[in-house]
């Protein structure tokens, strides 16, 4: 079984912790096979002038990020048998402004991968307080799966559904857990989408407080093999070396007793299989 790592981060992210070559050379040393590097693009902070907690964020600066990661690629014999994939994250918002932001990006730098990701609804970052104020749960949940239903419609090219469930990492909630039960309609209508549109699904070891092992939890990855959905990839979301494939024996676990049998990895124009099995 390949160790895959879609969707991880470095000092490049504003809250990245370890320098890209670092990181790199630590997914070498634990045998990763494939390490798919995630900076943020956030420019839905950048059109709406959203702030995290009062202050503006720095901004990944994608000519070094690229153009490092691109010379790293190329350096094949130091990779050994492991593939580096230059991606990003992209916070959606439904704004033309950032929707051409991301089409320059898309142009400019032809990412392997794109992972598409609801940070922010409502003018507000879903993992700060601002955002709950004064929101039941129900409510703040369900403003936050109809933003996750809209960035399904971006316009601009990318391969993976991040974090569904971000909103429950820090909820103020006694129960923070986002439940299919609680929100079936919106939460089938996603799903059925992201299998309708061919992109793939991740699940996130990444889950602070959220009550569940992975992002989304197992009720809603059930869900969504049930509905027919196979393509799944799998994110540590980490933001320095020392969590890379964090989680991804739990996320492992789960998915095999769901039922699935691999995971897919997208790689530019093309997308291949990593098995789950030992």
């Amino acid at each position: 079984m390949i160790l895959t790592d879609v969707h991880v981060h470095t000092a490049y992210s504003a809250d990245g912790v370890t320098p890209l070559r670092e990181t790199v050379r630590a997914a070498h040393n634990m045998g990763l096979g494939v390490l798919g590097v995630s900076e943020h693009f956030d420019y839905d902070y950048k059109v709406l002038g959203i702030l995290a907690e009062g202050k503006e964020i720095p901004y990944t600066d994608a000519e070094a990020y690229f153009s490092e990661i691109r010379r790293l690629q190329a350096q094949e014999e130091d990779l050994a048998q492991m593939r580096l994939l230059a991606g990003g994250e992209y916070g959606f918002a439904a704004d033309p402004r950032c929707f051409d932001l991301y089409f320059g990006l898309n142009e400019k730098y032809k990412p392997d991968f794109v992972v598409n990701s609801v940070h922010t609804c409502g003018g507000y970052d879903c993992y700060f307080s601002e955002y709950f104020k004064g929101k039941r749960k129900k409510n703040a949940y369900l403003a936050y799966l109809d933003c996750v239903r809209e960035s399904l419609d971006a316009p601009y090219r990318y391969d993976i559904v991040g974090h569904i469930g971000y909103v429950a990492r820090n909820a103020p909630y006694p129960d923070p857990v986002l439940r299919y039960e609680d929100f079936p309609d919106p939460i089938d209508d996603i799903l059925k989408t992201i299998i309708l549109r061919r992109k793939i699904l991740e699940v996130n070891a990444s889950v602070r407080t959220a009550g569940t092992p992975v992002l989304p939890g197992t009720d809603i990855l059930t869900r969504y093999f049930e509905l027919g959905g196979r393509e799944i990839s799998f994110s540590s979301d980490a933001h320095s070396a020392d969590a890379l494939a964090r989680g991804r024996e739990t996320a492992v676990g789960i998915l095999r007793a769901i039922g699935f049998t691999h995971l897919t990895v997208p790689d530019g124009e093309k997308r291949f299989l990593v098995s789950l099995k030992d």
